[in-house]
């Protein structure tokens, strides 16, 4: 036997020091009674927070009204719009409201001295826009999901005739209508993406893709050491210090710089776009949107 000629002691001293923790660590796997286990919630932002299904009839004047009188600073999907308004997503005001006693109060004017103004709706229109923000609130699936049952908000708020208006004057010099941009709107048809891409001055060459245009955007530089010898190609890296090209063979060069020698001349052809960013404002920024997805 494995214990043969073993004291009592030993025995007793090897349960505390081995026997114990097994038997322990056998216990704390165990799972739990389904009785006990906690039930999965189903739906909902906030545990505890689901509530009954509201009146259809109240909370679609609810959201008529939101969309004349919320939908500009709160955004079509409650997550804030252009105005600046917060999201209602996460307020713990709209998360907390049960039959408007939260959010009526300040629809009606309590935070005008937090720059919320009093949108003029009586008791009962405030609580069919309450009871259309919390059924849209029951609609999120989990933290970070975005509600379901609401169209996508449209970045094409602008004007078309002063987007045009706005391109004649800066982008007709380098791009046309009727050459490059001929039917831009046909090859990129989400506006988001319209956008993004005339903001960065064109699609930028991807990995492995098509290298269409590329070199046309990518600056260059021209290199002119004291003898007086040229070096001239695409900018790969510049600061104070050095100056790093790709030449026509594939070779780089990188040479030091000592303030002023050698000369370095770069070329950028995105530089206009660039400053771009700077200067132009949300009104152009969307009037150009606005226009340039017409070209089709």
């Amino acid at each position: 036997m494995p214990f043969k000629n073993v004291s009592p002691g030993v025995l007793f001293s090897a349960f505390l020091i081995y026997g114990a923790p097994f038997a322990c660590a056998q216990t704390n796997t165990m799972p739990a009674p389904a009785a006990t286990r906690p039930a999965r919630r189903s739906g909902g932002f906030v545990p505890g927070q689901k509530r009954p299904p509201g009146d259809p009839q109240e909370i679609a004047h609810g959201k008529a009204l939101y969309e004349v009188h919320c939908r500009s600073c709160h955004g079509a999907d409650l997550r804030g719009g252009d105005i600046g308004g917060p999201n209602l997503l996460r307020s713990q005001v709209a998360l907390s409201d049960q039959n408007g006693e939260l959010i009526v109060p300040i629809i009606q004017g309590s935070r005008q001295a937090s720059g919320m103004p009093n949108i003029g709706l009586n008791e009962a229109d405030g609580k069919a826009v309450a009871a259309y923000v919390r059924s849209i609130l029951e609609t999120i699936g989990g933290q970070g999901t975005p509600p379901s049952g609401i169209e996508p908000a449209t970045i094409v708020v602008g004007n078309a005739k002063d987007g045009q208006a706005y391109f004649d004057t800066a982008c007709a010099s380098c791009h046309s209508p009727e050459g490059d941009l001929k039917g831009l709107a046909s090859k990129i048809p989400d506006p988001k993406t319209l956008q993004n891409t005339w903001m960065s001055g064109g699609q930028r060459r991807r990995r492995g893709g098509s290298a269409e245009n590329s070199d046309a955007r990518t600056p260059k530089v021209t290199v002119t050491l004291a003898s007086g010898e040229k070096f001239e190609g695409s900018l790969v890296r510049i600061d104070d210090f050095l100056v790093t090209l790709s030449m026509p063979d594939g070779w780089q060069k990188t040479f030091r710089r000592m303030g002023d020698v050698p000369k370095v001349e770069v070329n950028d052809p995105m530089k206009p776009h660039r400053d771009l960013w700077n200067v132009i404002t949300d009104k152009q920024m969307h009037d150009l949107t606005a226009y340039l997805v017409t070209l089709k």
